[in-house]
């Protein structure tokens, strides 16, 4: 593994825009952590890794698309703790197609690659849970450590509570703001805020609303036995759904990187910060708000970079 930045940067990052209506904007650079393992799939990916070791496996296998960031984190971090992997991959057509980019990165790093048609990685993806689906794995793979597309369940989340334990002085005027794709990260910061800190959520899915909110609310469930209530969800700003790219959200981009200096991952950090900017010029926050987003991927030239 190369030097892992833990505790991640803290970035402030004065902007005109928010001053004018009394907000402070700080940048939590977790796409700082590691090279090969950025962000919020380092934090996710780690508490499962430990556990997979200690339960005696060998083996990962997950789900991604084409283009999937997690189908690539979850191969380099299994060459890193000598485990095999294995990379279930949306879309049957891509097996006899020359390798893009990522699943080229993502075999040289050992993950063997099985493409499956639409409906079967869909339907594999709803019955994950049961035991024939698990059944049908294990008779395919072998004994595996199973993640879910995205990586997000209980583990996971408790991996992303590490990153309010990084911020000080938190306290009620502060927001700690993500992307939400699959909810793990949101889910596990809101568990570690102290009273009076929120978790506001950027969704970079289109019609997720009810969604992503019920797949948070699983994720405390099954991990903490509880509910939290200090946390919501945006639906405004996913700029026509995953991995899309509006020309609002483009202008935004080119605009923030040009008066800060700062590259930003377009697919889930943009849409993060110009929700930020919108809900400020909306008079959305009160005055003397600190808003800290989580920058949870580096920026990346792709077509894709879901889950």
């Amino acid at each position: 593994m190369s030097t892992l930045a833990l505790p991640s940067p803290l970035q402030s990052l004065p902007d005109p825009a928010l001053a004018r209506a009394g907000v402070e904007l700080r940048l939590k650079r977790d796409d700082l952590i590691d090279a090969r393992i950025p962000g919020n799939k380092y934090r996710k990916l780690m508490p499962n890794l430990r556990a997979a070791v200690a339960g005696g496996h060998t083996r990962l296998l997950t789900f991604g698309g084409a283009y999937s960031n997690h189908i690539r984190a979850v191969a380099a971090a299994a060459a890193a703790h000598g485990l095999e992997s294995v990379g279930l991959i949306r879309g049957d057509e891509l097996a006899a197609a020359p390798r893009n980019w990522s699943l080229a990165q993502a075999e040289a790093d050992g993950m063997h690659l099985s493409f499956l048609d639409r409906r079967t990685y869909r339907a594999t993806l709803r019955s994950l849970s049961t035991a024939e689906t698990r059944r049908r794995l294990s008779l395919s793979w072998g004994r595996c450590y199973v993640l879910p597309e995205g990586g997000s369940n209980p583990l996971a989340a408790r991996g992303a509570a590490d990153i309010p334990t990084e911020l000080p002085d938190l306290g009620p005027n502060d927001i700690i703001c993500c992307a939400v794709g699959t909810g793990g990260t949101l889910a596990g910061i809101a568990t570690a805020l102290p009273p009076g800190t929120r978790a506001m959520g950027v969704a970079a899915l289109k019609g997720a609303t009810g969604y992503l909110e019920a797949e948070v609310t699983r994720l405390h469930r099954d991990g903490w036995q509880r509910p939290f209530d200090n946390w919501q969800i945006h639906h405004t700003h996913h700029a026509g759904g995953y991995a899309r790219i509006s020309p609002e959200l483009a202008s935004f981009t080119a605009d923030f990187e040009s008066r800060h200096g700062v590259q930003v991952e377009r697919h889930y950090v943009a849409k993060t910060l110009h929700c930020v900017h919108d809900l400020a010029k909306a008079g959305s926050f009160p005055p003397g708000t600190r808003v800290t987003v989580v920058v949870t991927g580096p920026p990346t030239e792709t077509p894709d970079s879901t889950t």
